[in-house]
Formats: structure tokens, C-alpha cells, sequence
């Protein structure tokens, strides 16, 4: 098995069915789909029935709602020598497989590889992405890394201890959980690539009310990641004018809905980044398979 994509869901079914699609349409023999269900009901029973002739899948039930230790849970039942963490509304491009495979094949010292979100609409998606591709730092990983982008030899991913539960989706700290992977990847000597054309279609997030609800969260995993790794002053201290600069903005302009949304962002940056305990834990320990790998 070359690839093993696990895939967090819960409250979706008929982007599944869309992700599953553009799997197939990959043409590859050799990936399993490990979908890791987080919902109290069977919605995705009768979906998953669909592909089962056609794509090896793998239905994991987790009671808990916590997309991060869903991964984990996927990442240990996981058998391919590449593992990739789709979100359950996204889309792998034609061909994007074998453009990974080839990066991981040309290069045998690489074990992580990401690339940014692309949007629906053409062009790159929500987030700030940089423009040249190559290693991963400290200071750039900002913008060069999004979960359902980032792709690393599964025995590197387990031997990292996974991505870690106190982050993302379903804890206090609702963000930057792929940045933190990355970079205790980094720490630990591995060598990570951002490669600005391997893309994944993601729908562009919009600035709504729920927005404005999130962005104090995710600004708050992001400010505690930031803390967590001791980045220097001149990479965190724009994370923390932008929103500012934001608010005034807005404001000035008669843009409520988006001043409150830079608000929540700063809010929960300044909140994260003093939180107590950010180091405490790491290294995680290693995340134990629960089957038998190969490659």
C-alpha cells in the first residue's frame, strides 16, 4: 500500500461522496481511505456502501469529537508508506498523488511535503500562502502548511506521536494543529518541503457570522502554537498587528461584520499565546500502529 488517507468527518455526507470521487479519479490501485466517523448517527452508511467495490475503505467509529485525535486513531490503523490527512470537504486534484509520490521518491531524506488550498473558484484559496517553494522553517511554516495538505512518511508521523489532541478542531485551542506537527518534524531533523503547485481544493472560507463565532478559537490555537515553539519577535508580532490593522480598517469603513471578525482573531491570539503550558508534553510519545505497517 503506497498511500493511506484518513479522513476526519463529522456533520458531512454528501462531500464525502465528492472527496471519494476525486480519489478514484486519482486512477491508483494502491490507496486505502480511512474515514474516521465522529457522527452519532449512520449518515454515511449508505454512502460508503457505494465505494466499498471500488476503493479500499477502512470505517472507523469514534465517539469523541475531536478531529485530531480522529487522525490519530486513522494514522495507526494506517498501512501505506505515505499517509495524507484530506478534510471531509475537500478535493484532490487530478494527478496530485503522483506529484507527491515523485517529490517522496526524488528525494529520500524528505519526510513531510505540503502545499497550499486552492480555491473552487481557480487560483489559491483562503489563507496566506508563499510564493517560493523549498524547505520549511520556523519562520515561514505560517504559510506554508495546511492539515489537508501535508503529507508524511507514516513511520515519521507516528514516531512524532501523531498531531496533538489539545489542538484543533474540538479542543480550546481550535487551530494551527498541522503547523505544530510540522514543526516538531522540524525539531526532531526531519526535512520538510512547501511546494506551492501540489494544491488541494478547499471551499474558500467566508466571512459570516459563524466566521466571526471561530476566529477567536483559531486565533487562540494559532497564538498558542506560536508560544509552544519560541518563534522570534518579528515572526509573531505580525500576527498580532494584522488583526489590529484589520479592525481599524474595517471600522473605518463601515465594515462591522469584518471588524468584529479581526477583533475575535486578535482576541484569541493574545489569548493563546499567554496561555500557561504550551511546552508542557513534548515530545509526544510515539503513536503505536494498530496493525501491521508496510512500505
Amino acid at each position: 500500500m503506497r498511500f493511506s488517507l484518513v479522513v476526519a468527518t463529522r456533520g458531512r455526507s454528501r462531500e464525502i461522496a465528492e472527496l471519494l470521487d476525486s480519489l478514484l479519479a486519482q486512477g491508483r490501485g494502491d490507496i486505502e481511505v480511512i474515514i474516521v466517523d465522529q457522527n452519532g448517527d449512520d449518515r454515511l452508511a449508505s454512502i460508503l456502501d457505494a465505494y466499498r467495490d471500488r476503493l479500499p475503505l477502512v470505517w472507523h467509529r469514534s465517539a469523541r469529537p475531536n478531529a485530531c485525535h480522529a487522525r490519530n486513531l486513522g494514522l495507526a490503523l494506517s498501512r501505506g508508506a505515505i499517509v495524507g490527512f484530506p478534510d471531509d470537504d475537500c478535493l484532490y486534484p487530478p494527478g496530485l498523488l503522483a506529484r507527491v509520490e515523485a517529490a517522496f521518491d526524488a528525494d529520500p531524506s524528505l519526510q513531510v511535503l505540503t502545499g497550499p488550498a486552492a480555491s473552487p473558484e481557480g487560483g489559491l484559496g483562503s489563507g496566506r500562502w508563499r510564493a517560493e517553494g523549498g524547505p520549511i522553517t520556523p519562520a515561514n511554516v505560517w504559510t506554508s502548511v495546511i492539515e489537508f495538505n501535508l503529507f508524511l512518511r507514516r513511520e515519521t508521523a507516528l514516531a512524532l506521536g501523531g498531531f496533538d489532541e489539545r489542538l484543533g478542531p474540538g479542543t480550546l485551542f481550535g487551530s494551527a494543529e498541522g503547523n505544530d506537527l510540522v514543526l516538531r518534524a522540524i525539531r526532531a531533523g526531519h526535512r520538510a518541503i512547501y511546494d506551492p503547485a501540489q494544491r488541494v481544493v478547499h471551499p474558500d472560507k467566508r466571512l459570516t457570522p459563524v466566521a466571526v463565532e471561530r476566529a477567536r478559537l483559531y486565533g487562540t490555537g494559532l497564538g498558542f502554537v506560536l508560544r509552544r515553539h519560541g518563534v522570534a519577535p518579528r515572526v509573531w508580532l505580525p500576527f498580532l498587528v494584522r488583526p489590529l490593522g484589520g479592525v481599524l480598517v474595517s471600522a473605518l469603513r463601515g465594515r462591522g461584520l469584518a471588524a468584529r471578525y479581526y477583533w475575535a482573531s486578535l482576541r484569541g491570539r493574545l489569548d493563546g499565546f499567554r496561555a500557561r503550558g504550551a511546552a508542557e508534553g513534548l515530545p509526544l510519545p510515539p503513536l503505536q500502529p494498530a496493525v501491521a505497517g508496510q512500505g
